[in-house]
């Protein structure tokens, strides 16, 4: 579950277990909205995500395939706190910012008016921008999967 700052659900769906970690969930799931251009590609329903949510860091990571020849897209990031890891389902708080990582590596970072507007206070701001800074680290060195 994809939560708001005053914790109301903004956006559900269903998803399998692929593994399960003391820290981090990674689920599979299917694009359940419309076909919608994205960046440098289209997002289409029922597309494939592969998504690792973290109960101890400020982000989660989604890789993104293709729906009609299983082709990597790239990776969809949110930035926002640490996932609540239950054993029937995940939430998080999503602040607004999002990092876009292409399949060739590059990098976008989306919606920062968005994030503006939710007025947070400087130790939320420090730790949500320390979440994108350890995001982007990360996913420079990190291989397109196969």
């Amino acid at each position: 579950m994809k939560k708001n700052l005053n914790d109301e659900v903004t956006w559900q769906y269903e998803g399998v277990v692929l593994s399960r970690e003391e820290n981090a969930i990674t689920l599979e799931a299917l694009f359940n909205r419309d076909d919608m251009p994205f960046m440098d590609i289209v997002l289409k329903r029922n597309d494939r995500f592969v998504e690792t949510f973290y109960s101890d860091r400020w982000y989660n990571i989604f890789e993104i395939y293709d729906r009609d020849d299983g082709k990597f897209k790239g990776w969809y990031c949110n930035i926002g706190k640490p996932a609540i890891i239950e054993e029937d389902f995940v939430s998080y708080i999503d602040l607004a910012l999002d990092l876009w990582v292409s399949a060739d590596g590059a990098q976008t970072v989306l919606d920062e008016d968005e994030f503006e507007k939710l007025n947070l206070d400087d130790d939320l701001k420090q730790k949500v921008y320390a979440g994108l800074n350890g995001l982007q680290e990360t996913l420079k060195t990190k291989n397109p999967p196969l």
